[in-house]
């Protein structure tokens, strides 16, 4: 069977174009509706009754688009909200926590996991007991989990500078306790971070491996559809759609680094807060 309805991505922003772009990569065939509800942005510094009001306004939209599957593209959205978006929704919810949590705990060999992220997400201990979850559902022991606040990478991120000497500096000083601490694997556990892995895996060491979990999102994405019997076959033209709670101009203009050269293009304005929901 082949269901031709796109998959809907929100975020907060634009560091959800990092998880749409793993999915364009790893199920090209999709079409998909990107969401970045930038007006509101971010996301981090609300309360949790907030969060969960701003995302299931977000699921509403998508769902008013006929998507087929929504992918909560926001690790603070991910953290505070996706239990109520699971249970709300008409379509299959995809978060961006759990994957990541997957990939690190298989990926490590002397058990020692960093997290990497901004103050907000490390604050929720999201990832650290994801991961704590995850190595207890595989039967492992003496799992260390390292976790580290990178605020300015999100700022460098936007700004394009992802291979410039600041960023090289500033990583160096941030990465510099879980090199200390001999981390073997290193959770990016922000959607902005994977712009700047070159240099986190050169200041890291070639020894440390890096899980994008935009990447193991996708990874997720496809295996569902795979189940569901929802996947695109065959679908050689793909719609690719953009919106925005902000000026879609600037959206295209901070976004377009993200995706490559033309994209986005047709960003449409619209402001999910029409949506009356109740928490």
């Amino acid at each position: 069977m082949t269901d031709n309805r796109p998959v809907g991505v929100f975020d907060s922003g634009i560091g959800g174009l990092t998880v749409l772009r793993e999915i364009w990569k790893t199920v090209p065939d999709e079409s998909t509706i990107y969401f970045g509800d930038n007006s509101r942005s971010p996301y981090g510094t609300k309360s949790r009754s907030t969060i969960i009001r701003y995302s299931l306004q977000n699921m509403k939209f998508l769902e008013s688009k006929d998507v087929k599957m929504i992918v909560v593209a926001c690790n603070t959205a991910s953290a505070y909200a996706y239990e109520e978006l699971k249970k709300r929704a008409n379509v299959p919810v995809v978060e961006v926590v759990t994957p990541g949590a997957d990939v690190a705990c298989r990926a490590t060999k002397n058990g020692r996991i960093g997290i990497i992220a901004t103050k907000g997400t490390i604050s929720t201990g999201v990832y650290k007991k994801a991961v704590e979850d995850r190595a207890e559902e595989l039967g492992m022991k003496n799992i260390e989990i390292y976790q580290q606040a990178c605020p300015l990478f999100v700022s460098l991120a936007e700004e394009g500078w992802w291979d410039k000497e600041v960023t090289r500096l500033t990583a160096e000083e941030y990465l510099k306790p879980l090199k200390d601490a001999g981390v073997d694997t290193l959770v990016m556990a922000c959607t902005h971070y994977p712009l700047l892995s070159k240099v986190i895996q050169e200041v890291m060491g070639d020894n440390v491996v890096l899980v994008n979990t935009g990447e193991a999102t996708a990874k997720v994405v496809k295996e569902l559809l795979d189940k569901e019997g929802t996947a695109s076959e065959g679908n050689n033209n793909p719609v690719r759609e953009f919106y925005t709670s902000d000026e879609p101009e600037l959206f295209e203009q901070v976004a377009t680094p993200f995706l490559g050269e033309g994209l986005p293009s047709g960003t449409k304005h619209f402001t999910t807060d029409r949506y009356e929901v109740t928490v």
